[in-house]
């Protein structure tokens, strides 16, 4: 192999290896942004997921309150109407009642 056919193989592959290099190298870098740009924007939604969750379990809860309070008056007032119809379908009550 001549000097020359030497020189242009090792110049080829030097080259090679160092646009490979820059290539990784550039690769890494934007892989790298990428992250970071994808770990803020999650960042910013788990933010605003918390804060939107905080919002409907406080409005769930206080749903939740008025319904058991209005649930608890209509037993109550089943409850009554319950015994006003007992006190309809009973027994006959008799105007005179009979004395020993």
């Amino acid at each position: 192999m001549t000097t020359e056919t030497l020189t242009i193989v090792i110049s080829a592959i030097g080259i090679v290896l160092t646009l490979g290099t820059s290539l990784f190298a550039a690769g890494a870098w934007m892989i790298r942004r990428i992250d970071d740009r994808i770990d803020a924007v999650d960042e910013k939604l788990s933010t605003r997921i918390d804060a939107v969750d905080e919002k409907l379990t406080a409005r769930i809860d206080a749903v939740a309150e008025k319904l058991t309070v209005r649930i608890d008056a209509v037993a109550a007032d089943v409850t009554d109407l319950k015994i006003s119809v007992a006190r309809l379908e009973g027994p006959p009550r008799h105007l005179l009642t009979a004395r020993r």
